[in-house]
């Protein structure tokens, strides 16, 4: 019996083969459990389909994500901070007052893709920013006492 894989079966094929099977195996797990479907024409068709609508959204969100990457590399953070006793920062610039400032430039991330150590110097800092799909922005950040 010839079946189209869902997911990856050891032993079977990857996901998006069409694969003989035997009859009992592919009727009693295989289709049951959503490993695979019966390859008719309207299956594989419909398949197909769903993976270009799948790599158009891959294709538009890679787009999106270098767009975001472009503004966050066109921006340059100015914070001012408190300076403690000798030339050090009263406290910490962290990742989470770096998301802040970015908010404030129109730009929303999750302080949990901004990959940096906490900043305790005055200077210009550059600190990696994760977007996904292994797409990682540079943002400049320059540290200034009050």
């Amino acid at each position: 019996m010839k079946v189209l894989l869902i997911k990856d079966v050891k032993g079977l094929g990857k996901a998006g083969e069409i694969k003989n099977a035997k009859d009992g195996y592919a009727r009693n797990f295989l289709i049951p459990k959503g490993f695979a479907k019966l390859a008719t024409d309207d299956v594989i068709k419909e398949w197909q389909e769903e993976q270009k609508r799948k790599e158009e959204e891959l294709k538009k969100e890679l787009a999106e994500l270098n767009e975001l990457k472009e503004k966050i590399e066109s921006v340059t953070l100015h914070i001012k901070h408190k300076l403690g006793a000798n030339g050090q920062l009263y406290g910490a610039i962290t990742n989470k007052e770096v998301a802040e400032h970015l908010k404030e430039h129109g730009i929303e991330i999750d302080k949990k893709h901004i990959d940096m150590k906490q900043i305790k110097t005055v200077g210009e800092y550059t600190v990696d920013v994760k977007l996904g799909h292994g797409i990682h922005a540079k943002l400049k950040i320059v540290v200034e006492g009050e």
